[in-house]
């Protein structure tokens, strides 16, 4: 028994280790090509790369690993039913369930983990992943000219070079307008060659011009009145040097902690003390709007028994203007249209704050959810695979990869058309995260039914066979009732 267990387990544990990285590696690539723009140009060091990267793999761990859970369980009974190893564990009088045993506990294992992670690491992950692609999509792009275009990436200057060297460090036909003072026409200096290159620590741009003149305009800013002193400076050189500061183009770490208040980098604790913070926000907006519609508005009917005895004489049909004195009617009406606009300004600002902690409850509710949907997935998409691979007996990475994507598809298009319909407040956020788990689980019931008794569900030959079987009782019937005839 023991030998059975252990030949199981090296069949799956080795094609999941294959999937799971192949898996990763596509998740990663849609994630590099989607950010691409961000990441390109920008100067950023390997190692910043490398961090989110493996922030990334950590974060696309909740799509991995049920997507390859699924794959794997199919290539791995697939295998064994194409090379009639499962019929010889079945000839040897253990059933298909019995011999699954290990993989269930195995599964279970990753599940917990899975739980754990999504509660304790994933949080963390989210918060350091967030900061640093804010940070990385904020950086500025490296300092770069192109032919005829005026850059203005340098934070008072606009640098225009008519061409420049395939390397991009030697400009010609060189214009530089110094907008430090505020003015951009009073400061210009145009130069014929330039060439550029970092100072040694790396913090300032040099750039070293031959061959130019500098027009410069000493009037002072913002000065209406006629100075005679003033002076038009020009003058022209040989060679000289500009610096540039660069300080602008470093990567700047934002603080984590900003970050923090997002409901995907919470754990369950955080989450339900989020969500009972927002209910209470909720109720009191509901009882001061209740309180302050009570406070303005009059309901009369004949069960009114208290308050003004004169307005419990108005019957329900009956206008209330006719009560009122024709010369108090008009400071009256008026009153009654100030108080409602009052109400409806009051009750439109609270309406927009309502709206927003309703949106944030069901966040933290859908983010709650989703702790415990990771693990229940992979038991689910297991309990999918395995008994699929023992019915199709097909292995390698052809039918099962094939299965394995239409299902999976179908899990996650539930999945995400049912969060969607959570978070606009069409459905609770229990069934918007557990909808596909539901609705999958008698599938995953039909198809363990049908491995234990041996059916043949996917071979072709037998529906081909009792197709025939009906054409011909079909046919058998016709001809009887044309001899009756």
């Amino acid at each position: 028994m023991k030998k059975i267990y252990v030949l199981i387990l090296q069949a799956f544990i080795r094609p999941f280790i294959v999937t799971f990285c192949i898996v990763m590696f596509v998740l990663l690539m849609l994630f590099l090509f989607k950010y691409i723009d961000d990441l390109i140009g920008k100067g950023l060091e390997w190692h910043v790369i490398l961090e989110l990267i493996g922030y990334q793999c950590a974060v696309q761990l909740s799509m991995a690993l049920p997507l390859s859970m699924l794959l794997s369980s199919i290539m791995t009974f697939g295998n064994l039913g194409e090379s009639y190893e499962l019929v010889a564990i079945k000839a040897a009088g253990i059933s298909l369930r019995k011999a699954m045993t290990p993989l269930f506990v195995l599964v279970g294992v990753f599940a917990g983990s899975s739980f754990i992670f999504s509660d304790y690491t994933l949080p963390v992950v989210n918060l350091k992943m967030g900061s640093l692609l804010w940070d990385v999509t904020k950086k500025k792009a490296d300092f770069l000219i192109k032919p005829g275009i005026f850059n203005t990436d340098l934070k008072g200057y606009a640098i225009r070079a008519k061409d420049k060297s395939k390397d991009g460090t030697e400009l010609h036909h060189l214009t530089i307008y110094n907008q430090l003072n505020g003015t951009s026409g009073n400061n210009v200096l145009m130069a014929d060659t330039g060439y550029m290159y970092n100072s040694r620590d790396q913090k300032y741009l040099i750039l070293k011009l031959i061959n130019g003149v500098q027009y410069q305009d000493s009037r002072k800013q913002n000065s209406n009145s006629y100075d005679p002193r003033q002076q038009f400076t020009r003058f022209h050189f040989r060679e000289t040097e500009t610096k540039f500061d660069m300080s602008d183009f470093d990567m700047k770490r934002t603080d984590e902690s900003l970050f923090k208040g997002h409901h995907q980098m919470m754990n369950l604790r955080q989450l339900k003390l989020k969500s009972d913070t927002a209910q209470i926000q909720i109720d009191s907006i509901s009882r001061v709007s209740a309180a302050e519609l009570k406070n303005n508005i009059l309901f009369t009917s004949p069960y009114y028994s208290k308050g003004d005895k004169q307005l419990a004489k108005i019957k329900v049909n009956e206008d209330i203007i006719d009560y009122i004195p024709k010369e108090n009617r008009r400071s009256v009406i008026n009153s009654a249209i100030s108080n409602l606009q009052t109400f409806r300004d009051a009750s439109f600002i609270r309406g927009s704050v309502y709206k927003d902690w309703v949106d944030k409850d069901i966040k933290y509710d859908v983010e709650w959810h989703r702790k415990f949907t990771l693990a229940v997935s992979c038991l689910l998409l297991f309990a999918i695979g395995a008994p699929l691979g023992a019915i199709v007996r097909k292995g390698g990475l052809g039918a099962p990869v094939v299965m394995s994507i239409i299902f999976f598809l179908i899990y996650h298009i539930i999945s995400t058309v049912a969060e969607k319909s959570a978070k606009d407040g069409a459905i609770t956020a229990f069934w918007g995260m557990w909808m596909a788990i539901i609705v999958l689980t008698p599938l995953a019931a039909f198809l363990t039914y049908k491995s234990t008794t041996d059916s043949a569900l996917f071979d072709a030959a037998q529906y081909k066979l009792k197709m025939q079987y009906a054409l011909d009782w079909i046919k058998s019937k016709l001809k009887i009732n044309k001899q009756k005839a």
